[in-house]
């Protein structure tokens, strides 16, 4: 796709698309996208690394890396760190625990009861026989520590999810706006910076997001980072995709993404840019070895991402609360998805003088209240439709490409009734430790959206009693 730019860029509406076919295994050309969907099997997929069923046809490198992931004690980060884990890589876990201080801060804890850093390395090393080495640190703040940290292990690769990743909480007030602003980009600038005071040839894969593209503002399909444009004087050009922040957190994402192309022009840092949708499920393969390997699970409004909310509300016979109209189309894909993207990216690491390898880390696009019919049809419950808390728009359409990733061997896990009722069964083992006055939204973008939300009483939820005094 080629955009024709004059004095701006036009946003424009896109068609709704979903993932690419699986390709064929024997080669690395680019496939097409279609408007079908993968299947999936309803249980989880083998833990088998499929970058190392793809590495000899795409010239992948499947072998046992040391791996340093930022911000592994989260929702993205724990359940990764346990994959790379069982596939041989030797991986330290950092974080600063912020995430958790963040629940206190909010008076809302996980609805499953995680344990400890301490605790889940130990209960992995019972359960696999290896060991994963946890450090207290902060990205953002401990520079010196951080350089330290990377000139003792000498990393192969260093994961970034150390950022605050949640758009309504980083639009809650002024003090929440500065944090994740700090932090994020902070922390960012700060790990290309260790890396060269540490002189360690570290690739960096780090966890973006599709938000960084806006919604439907490509004029057709959203490309993977990089689109194709004719310049003033019919000058062919392939640029950095314009960015379009949705809130504070986005547009930290597309800080980030700038952070990332200088540092690769200016020092050759090899750096993998992934854009990802909206994550949902909280089981992997490997969190379920174990009751003390949980992964988190969020409902609240700030932090609980739209399905797993649905489904964590029709458990509990809420209805569920669609912002506006419903409209919103968006990308997802599953936690275990995630995990064996980010493997993936490890495996394919982009040379030195390379540009920023960027990937779209996607399965589908569904539009908000089609999801809604859909959970709300399987479990009986009613769907509720709510002021929109976001600045946005009320309707969008998502095209978006994923070949990369289907190209390396990726066959996403795809929305699956099946797969629902693992989440269920979550939500009604831990449904005690809900708290009802957090399910609704708290965090509004503006004063107008505040006003508009006004009627919106948190203590409206009621869950029932016996029900909850069951579980």
């Amino acid at each position: 796709m080629r955009i024709f730019l004059t004095a701006f860029f036009l946003p424009s509406v896109a068609v709704v698309a979903f993932t690419a076919p699986r390709p064929s295994t024997t080669t690395t050309t680019a496939t097409t996208a279609t408007t079908t969907t993968a299947t999936t099997s309803v249980t989880h997929p083998s833990s088998f690394s499929n970058t190392a069923l793809f590495a000899e046809a795409n010239g992948s490198d499947p072998s046992p890396k040391k791996v340093i992931v930022l911000g592994g004690d989260g929702f993205c980060g724990w359940p990764t760190c346990l994959y790379l884990s069982d596939q041989g890589h030797d991986v330290i876990l950092v974080d600063n625990l912020s995430r958790r201080n963040i629940d206190i801060e909010l008076g809302c804890d996980s609805l499953t009861p995680i344990q400890s850093p301490e605790v889940r390395v130990q209960a992995w090393k019972e359960v696999s026989g290896k060991e994963m080495k946890f450090v207290n640190l902060d990205v953002a703040k401990e520079y010196d520590l951080l350089v330290q940290l990377i000139k003792d292990e000498q990393p192969d690769t260093i994961v970034h999810f150390a950022e605050q990743r949640a758009a309504p909480y980083s639009m809650k007030n002024s003090k929440t706006k500065r944090y994740t602003i700090d932090n994020n980009v902070g922390g960012s600038n700060n790990l290309c910076c260790a890396i060269m005071d540490a002189d360690v040839d570290a690739h960096i894969v780090h966890l973006g997001t599709m938000g960084v593209y806006g919604y439907g503002t490509s004029g057709g399909e959203i490309p993977e980072g990089y689109i194709d444009v004719v310049l003033p004087g019919g000058r062919e050009s392939n640029i950095l995709h314009p960015a379009y922040p949705g809130s504070v957190y986005h547009a930290t994402k597309c800080l980030d993404a700038l952070l990332w192309q200088f540092y690769q022009k200016n020092d050759q840092l090899r750096i993998t840019d992934l854009h990802q949708g909206i994550v949902w499920g909280t089981n992997t393969p490997q969190t379920i070895k174990d009751e003390r390997l949980v992964n988190r699970f969020d409902y609240d409004g700030d932090y609980g991402t739209v399905l797993n909310r649905f489904l964590m509300q029709a458990a509990m016979g809420v209805p569920l609360t669609v912002y506006g109209t419903g409209g919103q189309t968006r990308a997802f894909i599953h936690i275990t998805d995630t995990a064996r993207c980010i493997e993936i990216a490890i495996n394919n690491p982009p040379v030195a003088g390379e540009r920023v390898e960027i990937f779209n880390q996607i399965a589908e696009t569904r539009r908000v209240r089609d999801i809604a019919e859909m959970v709300a049809k399987l479990t009986g419950v009613d769907v509720n439709f709510l002021p929109n808390p976001r600045q946005e728009a009320a309707e969008n359409d998502l095209d978006v490409a994923n070949n990369k990733f289907c190209n390396l061997g990726l066959d996403p896990i795809t929305l699956d009734e099946g797969l629902f009722d693992e989440v269920t069964e979550v939500v009604k083992k831990f449904k005690s430790r809900c708290n009802p006055t957090k399910i609704l939204p708290a965090s509004f973008w503006n004063k107008k959206r505040a006003q508009e939300c006004a009627e919106i009483d948190p203590n409206s939820i009621k869950i029932d009693v016996e029900e909850k005094a069951e579980a």
